[in-house]
C-alpha cells in the first residue's frame, strides 16, 4: 500500500495528540529536576519533563512508520510553530507589570520565566533529533522490508534522543544557575536513558497503533523514493 489517499481519518489527530504532548513536555517539565530512590543503585537524578516527553518520539515513530516521512515532516514543522508561540506568549506574559495585589510574580517568573531560553533550545533540540528520529526509521524499514518494528522504533530513538538530550540541557541550562553546570552532564545522560526507557516500555503499545492506523487509514508507507529534506513542506 503506498499512502496515496488524498485523506487520512486518523492524521489530524494523531498530530494534535503530538503537538499537546510536545508544548506541555517543553514547557512544564524541563525547569524541575526530580530525585528518586532506585533500590540497590541508589538516588537516580531526571528532569521531570522526561516522563512526557518520549511520547512526542513514539507519536514521530507511528506517523513515519504508517503515512511516512514526508507527512510526519509536516507534523514536526507544526510542532515547531507551536513551540515558537508558546515561547513568545510566555515572555510576554512574564514581562508585563504585575498588579500590586497579586504577589505570584516571583513564582511565575521561576516557572515560566526561562522560557525564552528553554523554548528555544527546545526548538532546536527537537527539530534535530526528531529529524533524525524521523530519517533513522524510514530508511531502517525500506532497508527491513517492514519486519522487526521495535528494532526500528528503539533504534530510531536511540539516534534522536541522543542528539536531543546532547542539545537541550546546555542551551537551556548552561550557566543559568537554575541546574548547577557541573550537574549537566549526568541530568543529560539520565534524560537519555530514561526517553529511551520509555519507548522501549511503550513498544507493545506502538505495535498496537501501528496495527490498527495501517488497517483504518489503508496505508503503509516506504520511502523508498522521498526527499529527505527537512525544508521542504510538500508531501
Amino acid at each position: 500500500m503506498s499512502g496515496a489517499r488524498g485523506k487520512f481519518q486518523y492524521y489530524d489527530l494523531v498530530m494534535a495528540a503530538f503537538v499537546t504532548v510536545l508544548v506541555c513536555s517543553n514547557l512544564i517539565g524541563p525547569a524541575k529536576i526530580a530525585q528518586i530512590e532506585v533500590p540497590g543503585i541508589g538516588p537516580y537524578v531526571f528532569g521531570a519533563g522526561v516522563l512526557f516527553f518520549p511520547i512526542s518520539y513514539i507519536f514521530g515513530d507511528v506517523l513515519t512508520e504508517v503515512y511516512g516521512y514526508a507527512r510526519a515532516r509536516r507534523v514536526i514543522w507544526t510542532g515547531f510553530a507551536a513551540l515558537a508561540f508558546a515561547s513568545v506568549m510566555a515572555t510576554v506574559i512574564v514581562a508585563l507589570p504585575p498588579a500590586p495585589f497579586w504577589e505570584h510574580q516571583a513564582a511565575y517568573e521561576i516557572a515560566f520565566g526561562n522560557a525564552w531560553r528553554v523554548v528555544p533550545a527546545s526548538m532546536v533540540a527537537y527539530f534535530c533529533g526528531e529529524f533524525v528520529n524521523s530519517y533513522v526509521l524510514a530508511k531502517m524499514k525500506v532497508a527491513q522490508g517492514g519486519k522487526h518494528l521495535w528494532m526500528r522504533t528503539i533504534g530510531s530513538t536511540i539516534a534522536g534522543e541522543a542528539v536531543d538530550s546532547a542539545l537541550f540541557y546546555p542551551l537551556a541550562f548552561y550557566g543559568t544557575g537554575i541546574i548547577p553546570n557541573e550537574a549537566l552532564p549526568l541530568v543529560m545522560v539520565a534524560q537519555f536513558f530514561t526517553k529511551t526507557m520509555v519507548e522501549v516500555v511503550f513498544t507493545p503499545v506502538t505495535y498496537k497503533v501501528v496495527a490498527f492506523l495501517k488497517r483504518a487509514e489503508g496505508v503503509d508507507h516506504y520511502d523508498r523514493n522521498t526527499d529527505f529534506n527537512p525544508f521542504k513542506l510538500e508531501t
